[in-house]
């Protein structure tokens, strides 16, 4: 028998209808010589410092390095206290039983470095020797998955990946665990200060962007603006910028409404704008961003969806280019999206079929484990407004990769007005090509400081050299410089990309994405974790540093951990070790060394947050029914003992089912045991009732 691992249910399922097996068992799918099993994503982990004898917070425990990391089942936390997670434990003992039966594993986790780790883990965990093959596939659609496995690939193929993923598991552990205990003791115990490897440095670039737009002092400038027409076309002229207020006013006393302007030079300049890259997809979460608001991770959560409708290829990918084998397949695509897209892009994808296609995308070299993202041919059914739109945008993304340069004629007119040099600008479209129609040209972006748009015209007359102007309109135009903005997380996934470089070259991002922080598949969920740490917060679409993010930037803004360059540089050598070029043992004791360092330097900080940073909202005199000698800290969210360094874990919500507990509710729940009665209280059974909640053995119930 074989044995199939994949990642999720959902998957084992599609896998097992594919491959003829119809026997639904208790955790796994029999039938036709198979058995396909499944993880629910990580059931095995990192143990956690407790299994190696670390119990309690102590400046003495740190830093804390294991000879040998070992693995354990998924753990959850209830009640204070680290359990089995009970689903996770049976699977790994179906999946056990399965292995003591298979000649051969088939590992069917997502083709990347998290899908390999969630099945080593598993497999070493278990401690199973079965040889095992790899499904390596870009789609889900019925002829990928029969391709894959009439194809499989030698397990031994991915060992760097694994060490890869390995490696970036236990730096992530090594450093998460020593900084946050350090940061947290340092500071003075005033609650849990969560540092790490990747998540550290993107709340720097947040912090630090935030308190510069903040701390800008806008200078002013002016400009002198004279107004033309010729042949029935009205246009501007623009100076340069002008700094100081008394100069520009003697400049613009030279000149007079009514008189003669010179045109001293005209330059028409014919550009070839070529059309984008395929989508990445950290891309797609940029202009999805700044599209539709969506959040990187809900970008990423709709894209996995239609990946398992099969209407997309893989979405985690890092690549903006396909192969020439994949090229060969994309004049088919286009006749489908002609058929089953929307009408826009219906029209545009069926002049592409037989027209000669634009290869920009096309370089075998660069595709990394999978290519860009792409539709697949097979037929959309029903989808939800937000897949629609993640949907619309590859498939018109495609069409317009493929497509004709944009080529436009930019001209420039150098205008003397009485020594006064103006300047006048206006582009031409000649050719469309993939921008498609005029509808099409993008406003500037966002996270740009576009100062000097002011000589920019939608038309110019013909204009020649030496040829007079009268002046019909005049203007001291007064601007004022413009902070960089606040970080989207359209500009912060482009800052991510590229170590916080400003490059605005698709190319050169592509060129720089091994440097970057964290890999496209994880860049999400570093941003979610800032969310769940209360260190940011949004409005509307900017990213917003809280106070208590902002006191943790402020004590670490200056140690490496805070680096960007420095986790950039980690990923790239990570990526080296997956290209077999940096071993395992060398990064690791880099790691273990840098480990030592800052938690040496984060622990010599020995600050305590001023009185209104990261504080509770209050410091009530209620005991912590746990350890019976912490007091309780009241947040907005939750109650937390006030010795957690120390080892003591208590944490209860202060909204509880459905009630919100003040301090005087919350004393009479952890010190007499139950509350006041409440009105319209919802019971175990789901049915509201007028009753007190109940705190028994660390449960809390309805009375």
């Amino acid at each position: 028998m074989k044995v199939v691992i994949a990642e999720k249910p959902s998957v084992a399922r599609d896998l097992a209808r594919v491959m003829g097996a119809k026997e639904v068992k208790d955790g796994y799918i029999a039938g036709n010589g198979y058995a396909f099993t499944y993880a629910f994503g990580h059931l095995v982990q990192l143990c956690t410092p407790q299994a190696y004898g670390y119990n309690s917070w102590t400046i003495s425990n740190l830093p804390i390095i294991p000879a040998n990391f070992k693995l354990e089942s998924k753990k959850v936390k209830r009640d204070g206290k680290q359990m089995d997670d009970t689903g996770a434990v049976k699977q790994l003992n179906t999946i056990k039983s399965l292995l003591e039966q298979a000649e051969e594993i088939i590992v069917a986790t997502d083709a990347g470095r998290e899908g390999e780790l969630i099945f080593r883990n598993i497999y070493y965990f278990l401690g199973s020797k079965v040889p095992f093959k790899r499904l390596w596939i870009s789609s889900q659609t019925d002829k990928a998955i029969k391709e894959g496995f009439a194809n499989l690939k030698e397990g031994t193929e991915y060992d760097s990946l694994y060490m890869s993923a390995r490696s970036r598991s236990e730096s992530d552990w090594l450093i998460g665990i020593n900084a946050t205990q350090a940061i947290t003791l340092a500071a003075g115990n005033k609650g849990l200060l969560s540092l790490g490897r990747v998540q550290t440095p993107t709340l720097a670039m947040i912090c630090s962007r935030y308190l510069e737009n903040k701390d800008f002092k806008p200078q002013a400038f002016y400009k002198i603006q004279a107004g033309f027409e010729k042949d029935n076309i009205s246009f501007k002229a623009t100076s340069n910028k002008i700094d100081k207020k008394d100069v520009a006013e003697q400049t613009i006393a030279r000149l007079t409404v009514g008189t003669n302007a010179r045109v001293a030079k005209v330059e028409a300049k014919e550009t070839k704008e070529q059309p984008p890259l395929l989508f990445d997809l950290t891309s797609l979460q940029q202009d999805a961003n700044k599209k539709y608001g969506y959040s990187a991770d809900q970008t990423l959560s709709i894209a996995q969806t239609l990946y398992e409708k099969k209407v997309i290829t893989y979405p985690r990918t890092g690549s903006r280019y396909i192969g020439e084998d994949v090229f060969e397949q994309i004049e088919a695509l286009f006749q489908h999206l002609s058929d089953h897209a929307e009408e826009s892009i219906a029209s545009i994808a069926k002049n592409l079929i037989g027209a000669k296609l634009n290869k920009r995308s096309v370089d075998d070299k660069k595709v990394t484990d999978h290519h860009a993202l792409l539709v697949t041919d097979e037929k959309p059914g029903h989808m939800l407004k937000e897949q629609q739109n993640i949907y619309n945008m590859i498939a018109k993304r495609m069409v317009e990769s493929f497509s004709e340069v944009c080529i436009k004629d930019i001209t420039t007119v150098m205008i003397d007005a009485q020594g006064v040099e103006l300047i006048a600008k206006g582009t031409v479209i000649k050719q469309y090509g993939w921008r498609l129609s005029a509808e099409q040209i993008e406003a500037p972006d966002e996270d740009k400081n576009n100062d000097d748009q002011d000589n920019e015209n939608a038309q110019l007359p013909k204009l020649l050299a030496e040829e007079l102007l009268q002046i019909l309109t005049l203007e001291l135009a007064e601007r004022f410089t413009k902070a960089r903005p606040i970080h989207t997380e359209a500009s912060l996934l482009k800052a991510m990309e590229t170590s916080g470089k400003e490059i605005e070259d698709d190319e050169m991002r592509q060129a720089m994405k091994d440097c970057g922080l964290g890999t496209p598949a994880t860049r999400a969920a570093t941003i979610e974790t800032l969310f769940q740490r209360d260190y940011i917060k949004r409005d509307k679409k900017k990213l917003i540093p809280t106070e208590k993010g902002l006191a943790v930037y402020n004590l670490v803004k200056d140690r490496s951990i805070a680096k960007v360059t420095l986790t950039g540089k980690w990923e790239q050598k990570l990526e080296e070790m997956r290209a077999n070029k940096v071993s395992y043992d060398v990064f690791m004791k880099h790691i273990k060394d840098y480990t030592a360092k800052i938690t040496k330097e984060l622990l010599t900080l020995r600050i305590s947050l001023a009185q209104e940073e990261v504080k509770p909202q209050q410091k009530g005199k209620i005991k912590c029914p746990k350890c019976e000698k912490g007091l309780i800290l009241l947040y907005d969210r939750v109650a937390q003992c006030d010795h957690y360094a120390r080892g003591c874990d208590f944490k209860i919500w202060r909204t509880l089912n459905g009630i919100f507990l003040e301090e005087k509710e919350m004393k009479n729940l952890l010190e007499k045991g139950k509350t006041s009665e409440f009105k319209g209280v919802k019971n175990s059974e789901g049915v509201i009732v007028n009753a007190p909640l109940v705190f028994e053995n660390f449960k809390v119930n309805v009375g």
